[in-house]
């Protein structure tokens, strides 16, 4: 799979998931007994935040470090680590 696919998917995953959520919760307002949110509902909400927050977090987290690793290495080796990592991103390591 390259790795555009994987990401389109990781992102519109979690977009769906964030669309999932809210139309939960706002039927939770909607049904009987109006007004109030069954615990369910708040659980199944908070799911869908912890995926969308993951999806969108974890790789930002990643890439941040490994570029501050980088950063740290001399041009030669840069080159060759930059070369590296994009390669075991594109495979999916």
């Amino acid at each position: 799979m390259k790795r555009e696919t994987r990401d389109d998917i990781m992102i519109w995953s979690a977009v769906g998931m964030l669309f999932a959520g809210v139309g939960v919760s706002v039927a939770g307002f909607l049904v009987e007994p109006l007004g109030i949110i069954h615990d369910t509902v708040l659980w199944f909400f908070a799911q869908c935040l912890i995926w969308s927050g993951a999806v969108f977090g974890i790789p930002v987290y990643v890439r941040t470090k490994i570029n501050s690793m980088i950063g740290n290495i001399s041009e030669k080796e840069k080159t060759e680590v930059k070369r590296r990592v994009n390669n075991e991103l594109d495979q999916g390591k």
